[in-house]
């Protein structure tokens, strides 16, 4: 199912296909994409795990009714999977409990890096969440990933400092863009 579309992508759910589950081992198995989403090495997908990452995407976010996700972004000429765009409820203070702030965020293959794909990949689910009305959508990131504080500031996202009440209490640098 597509989500969003733009020139350049098509940002639709992850399948059992073969060739999107590859493409799920080859992202979340990279410490140089891992280390930036709070685990690191010690939360490495296995081959054998993709197929179980997708089971647990589809059951978290099914409340939402395809609202909020994590979805495959694919280049439209190439069919290429880049990577992960999200939009979803922040996980609260006990890292689990959804918040009504609402998170952006992006998951890329190296390979993919460097063209663009994360802020037009956003910029389509921004405007898809916006369209319902609501106000302002936060991006959070862990320090030190200029990479992604980059594709913030591209966006127009506005820097509101490192803050710690999501995910557990981990301090994040965040990131507000509010409609207008």
């Amino acid at each position: 199912m597509t989500v969003a579309s733009t020139d350049r992508l098509i940002l639709r759910e992850w399948t059992d296909a073969p060739t999107d589950l590859i493409r799920i081992f080859e992202i979340y198995s990279r410490e140089d994409v891992m280390r930036w989403l709070g685990g690191g090495a010690g939360r490495l997908l296995e081959p054998e795990q993709a197929a179980e990452r997708l089971a647990t995407w589809r059951q978290r976010y099914a409340p939402y009714h395809g609202r909020y996700g994590l979805w495959a972004i694919e280049v439209r000429d190439t069919g290429k999977l880049a990577g992960s765009v999200l939009l979803k409820p922040l996980p609260g203070a006990d890292g689990h409990t959804p918040t009504q702030d609402i998170e952006v965020g992006w998951h890329l293959h190296p390979d993919s890096w460097g063209h663009g794909y994360a802020t037009e990949a956003a910029r389509a689910v921004l405007a898809r969440e916006f369209a319902t009305g609501n106000r302002q959508v936060y991006a959070v990131v862990t320090p030190g990933n200029e990479r992604s504080m980059a594709v913030c500031r591209r966006l127009g996202m506005t820097y509101v400092g490192r803050r710690s009440e999501w995910y557990g209490g981990t301090e994040v640098e965040t990131f507000l863009l509010t409609a207008e």
